[in-house]
């Protein structure tokens, strides 16, 4: 293993071969997820985190770049690195790529309507990694932009991590769902995974929409993961794009 002279590394949890920033980002990654930093605190410098682990500055700046980029860090100039929070305006944008045909991103507005402790399904707990018939909370809602209904979601959470989650703590504010679970239950939600397909308006759908039955929306479900790689959340959200598109920066 390639270690900063005359310094002994911390030791890796796994016998196998991992490289020492690696190994401190590991470390760091495991000091978030037990509530040491919480999001929008501010971390140790570089150099009293290098001092802590035994290990040279840049082994410590290499291990925090991939955070940054990873969105679990953020970087601020002058100011130090700090822990990335779902209430970070530039959040919204992250996890939401619909736009407007006009080009211009715009705020949504959250109208839940349903939420209730349901049995999981073998699809939902196949998705969530949990047994079938576990309990998992439903939450339906709209999105809203400019007053006119763009998104139905279905949200299937696991009911352990989120107690006590009603409707009532849904409504108002203007905080995303991700920043309500980031507050109030401690579960932030690192990155999601997602698959497109085109659909039919079944009637529910068509109905809160406003499309005829049958019309084409698209499907968006999306699994979303905190610390440690766990699946927490699965959402099936149809999104009408009469006057929408769904955008994806590569690169």
């Amino acid at each position: 293993m390639t270690r900063d002279a005359t310094r002994s590394p911390v030791r890796s949890t796994s016998p196998t071969f991992s490289p020492l920033y690696r190994q401190i980002k590991d470390f760091l990654i495991r000091s978030l997820q037990e509530g040491e930093w919480g999001p929008g605190d501010a971390i140790p410098s570089e150099g009293e985190l290098a001092g802590r682990f035994n290990v040279s500055q840049g082994t410590v700046r290499k291990a925090i770049d991939e955070m940054a980029a990873e969105n679990l860090l953020v970087r601020r100039q002058g100011k130090g690195t700090f822990v990335a929070s779902h209430d970070d305006p530039r959040s919204f944008y992250r996890f939401l790529r619909l736009v407007p045909d006009g080009g211009r991103p715009a705020q949504a507005v959250s109208d839940p309507f349903f939420c209730e402790m349901v049995e999981a399904t073998p699809e939902v707990a196949g998705v969530l990694g949990i047994k079938a018939r576990d309990r998992v909370i439903l939450v339906k809602r709209l999105l809203r932009f400019s007053g006119e209904p763009v998104v139905f979601d279905q949200i299937y959470l696991v009911a352990e991590l989120f107690n006590g989650l009603a409707l009532e703590s849904l409504h108002g504010g203007e905080r995303s769902l991700y920043s309500l679970f980031e507050s109030d239950y401690g579960v932030r939600m690192i990155h999601a995974e997602e698959h497109l397909r085109a659909v039919a308006a079944d009637v529910e759908s068509a109905t809160l929409l406003g499309v005829e039955p049958g019309g084409p929306l698209l499907l968006v479900e999306r699994t979303a993961y905190t610390y440690g790689n766990k699946p927490v959340e699965w959402r099936r959200g149809l999104y009408c794009t009469h006057h929408h598109y769904y955008r994806n920066d590569l690169g």
